[in-house]
């Protein structure tokens, strides 16, 4: 009798794990999926989540609105140097598998997009950092970079002990251009004499300059050597690479798109001085909470220092004494006060 027990116990428990191990999956792979809500599809740029960048950034987003909207969602990430015909994949493989919004993680997606989105007239599509991707079925959700990159300017500026800072882009394109042009004008704004040092780790097509930690290591290496104190680095994945140089140098560092302090490793955190805000998080939520309140607006949206779309951290503490400064520049830029140049 004990035996026979002990057999129903054993099989009760295995149906049960197997049970468990079945609601363990998600759309994305990880955690639970809720029952409810809409079907929320996207895709990453290349580096996908875990860059502790710009694709992060996006899936702090995306995993708000899981949490609070009870969504459930699909993540694909594309990969280096492929074709535009991979994303347009991509995008249809969301399309078709009934997700419905779908978001592109930047504008390396805007051809695709532009592509698939009259194919799928009842699928509402967002784009991040993209302008060019115009239909009735599409938003553009873009930001005022030059504006947060203004303030880590001004803060460079104002720590710089040599009157020399760095700048590192991952990929020459206009967006990234954008970040060196605000970025440069902070420093100008407390200091024209203060040197700007830049380099492009990339450019296009070849993209990989948004992935490339030894690349970035070597360029603010470079930069370093030649005076300069402090070194933003508006290049996604790349920016570990400046960090690891910064260390390496006993220099400091500015981080871009996420507060990249709180996701380095500890080694790392002390030369992360700033970083350079850049909400996509934000973004990505909001579309997805006024798609699912019935609220999707096709066309640009803007996300700068008037709405907190851009912005700085202050972990660590190394620009604690400087902060009524930096907030009084945003004041200035907020109210209209400073014009900040985006070319």
């Amino acid at each position: 009798m004990r035996r026979q027990r002990a057999t129903k116990l054993a099989a009760v428990l295995a149906v049960a794990a197997l049970a468990v191990a079945g609601c363990g999956k998600s759309n994305s792979g990880s955690g639970t999926t809720p029952k409810t809500g809409p079907k929320v599809g996207l895709a990453y740029d290349i580096g996908g989540r875990g860059d502790k960048s710009f694709n992060d950034a996006a899936a702090v987003g995306l995993d708000k609105a899981k949490t609070d909207l009870k969504l459930r969602i699909k993540e694909l990430s594309a990969a280096p140097g492929e074709t535009d015909a991979a994303k347009e994949t991509r995008l249809k493989l969301l399309a078709d598998g009934g997700y419905n919004p779908v978001i592109a993680i930047g504008f390396a997606y805007s051809a695709a997009l532009a592509k698939v989105a009259p194919k799928y007239p009842n699928v509402k599509f967002a784009i991040i950092d993209d302008l060019a991707a115009k239909g009735a079925n599409i938003s553009n959700l873009v930001f005022a970079e030059n504006e947060g990159s203004f303030l880590v300017g001004a803060a460079a500026a104002l720590k710089s002990k040599t009157k020399n800072v760095g700048f590192v882009g991952g990929v020459q394109v206009p967006l990234i251009q954008k970040f060196e042009a605000g970025f440069k004008a902070g420093v100008a704004a407390v200091d024209k004499s203060t040197k700007v040092q830049v380099k492009y780790l990339t450019q296009p097509p070849d993209f990989t300059g948004f992935n490339d930690p030894a690349k970035g290591k070597t360029a603010a290496e470079g930069m370093y050597d030649g005076g300069a104190d402090i070194v933003f680095a508006a290049a996604g994945g790349s920016g570990t690479g400046v960090f690891q140089a910064a260390k390496a140098k006993n220099k400091l560092a500015i981080g871009v798109d996420s507060d990249q302090y709180e996701s380095a490793s500890a080694d790392l955190k002390p030369v992360i001085m700033t970083s350079m805000l850049k909400r996509v998080d934000i973004a990505v939520f909001t579309f997805i909470k006024d798609f699912t309140d019935g609220n999707f607006k096709a066309g640009p949206k803007v996300f700068d220092l008037k709405v907190d779309g851009v912005g700085y951290s202050k972990s660590g503490g190394k620009i604690d004494d400087i902060v009524s400064k930096l907030d009084d520049y945003k004041k200035q830029i907020a109210d209209g006060k400073i014009t900040v140049p985006d070319k």
